[in-house]
């Protein structure tokens, strides 16, 4: 297999996956001896997350050692981000609106799938405000927090230590010089990683498809294709004309993301690509010290795939129980959006999470969530992808909106990559 590249071997790997998974769906024999397989893989990826963003972080914040440029480098970031995940709601509300998926489905046709595990993290993020996330951002204990992987608070202690790092001139050089070897270490670990991803692919889609089946996927097929359609449209056409600004096309993009995006896809998870996003947005001319700020944070304040979807679902389950939504109550339903869907990434199942807090707000019953549940891994797969490509656009924006971007040696090197 060392003669074919790893976007072909992820896509054995997916496509053997589905076969395996249909063929013994219901099969438990499937989930205990493969989930093993998968679960590997994703903590294999999020054993190297932390080191890899704090290293490089620190790196990158000590080489500008400037407390304005990085403020002026976070404001300008999370205004971005806020635009752009909030015109992914309003996208959202719009087209559910429009294409109206939740209207004439019949319930009883629908399998309830077991949302208790989301439950018991709800009254967190319904309690969660704004302010709440910026508070939070400071950790009390950072080892507790890279235990738990909160990368707000990791992001923050890695820019105070940058900062700290640098005033030290010389002296700190030594250090600086370790944080150097740390991330290019863990670079070529991700690399050593990723030579096991299609197994892990081939495991986590089997197990999914051995538990839910293709059929599931029938009665709750026009939200599926509302979902899917709405995602293209929004990375072609939305992060496509953010990204002209750089002066690169979004296909150009995808195309250079192409392994990234297919293993994004297939996981389901944005980590297990985090690390080789930050090194490519780096080849293509994006500084250390913003693609190591911006795509970390992005994690939680710029998940434009999760709150489109959590748009359109919300309107669906609302159809689905013959709601009519209301022009103000889907402006609460936008200005709840904003809230709690910041800052929140390191909750399991976050979209669902969102959803069970947002929906009882504006009146939707929050039953209507256990019907979509058996579907929701693949439209995860979908929200995966947008929010992968819009963390690579922002890095690359912020990047050109900083004066630190040259789009000619980008598309050389998009060149570069395309012939290879």
């Amino acid at each position: 297999m060392k003669k074919y590249g790893l976007v072909f071997q992820i896509l054995i790997g997916l496509i053997v996956g589905i076969i395996v998974g249909a063929v013994f769906y219901g099969n438990p024999a499937v989930s205990t001896y493969l989930k093993p397989l998968g679960d590997m893989f994703i903590r294999l990826i999020k054993m190297i997350v932390v080191p890899i963003v704090m290293s490089t972080l620190i790196v990158g914040v000590a080489g500008v050692g400037d407390v304005k440029k990085l403020g002026k480098l976070g404001g300008k970031t999370l205004l971005y981000f806020e635009v752009v995940t909030t015109v992914a709601i309003i996208i959202g509300l719009l087209v559910a609106n429009l294409v109206k998926p939740g209207v004439g489905v019949d319930m009883s046709q629908l399998a309830k799938g077991d949302i208790s595990n989301y439950i018991a993290t709800t009254e967190t993020v319904k309690s969660h405000s704004f302010a709440d996330t910026f508070v939070n951002i400071i950790p009390t204990n950072i080892f507790d927090a890279m235990t738990r992987g909160d990368m707000l608070s990791i992001i923050f202690f890695s820019v105070i230590f940058g900062l700290g790092l640098s005033y030290l001139g010389e002296k700190g050089k030594p250090a600086l010089q370790f944080f150097q070897i740390v991330a290019e270490t863990m670079f070529n670990v991700t690399n050593m990683i990723m030579k096991f991803a299609p197994i892990g692919v081939f495991a986590l889609i089997g197990v999914t498809v051995s538990k839910f089946g293709v059929a599931s996927l029938i009665p709750l097929g026009k939200l599926a294709i509302t979902v899917y359609v709405t995602m293209f449209l929004f990375i072609v056409l939305v992060l496509g004309s953010i990204l002209r600004y750089t002066g690169i096309t979004i296909f150009s993009l995808m195309r250079y993301l192409k392994e990234e995006l297919l293993l994004a896809y297939s996981t389901a998870s944005s980590e297990t690509v985090l690390p080789r996003i930050m090194e490519k947005m780096e080849r293509l001319g994006c500084p250390k010290a913003i693609t190591s700020f911006v795509i970390p944070t992005g994690y939680s304040f710029n998940l434009d795939g999760s709150t489109l979807y959590q748009a359109i679902a919300a309107v669906f389950i609302a159809q689905m129980y013959g709601i009519n939504l209301s022009i103000s109550t889907q402006i609460t339903l936008v200005l709840v959006l904003m809230v709690t869907s910041k800052g929140i990434a390191g909750v399991p199942g976050v979209s669902f999470v969102v959803l069970l807090a947002t929906l009882g707000s504006v009146g939707i019953p929050l039953e209507g969530l256990a019907f979509i549940a058996g579907i929701d891994r693949l439209l995860d797969m979908a929200r995966t992808v947008v929010n992968v490509v819009g963390n690579s656009v922002a890095s690359l924006v912020i990047a050109k909106w900083e004066g630190k971007f040259e789009a000619a040696s980008a598309n050389r090197q998009l060149s570069l990559k395309k012939v290879a």
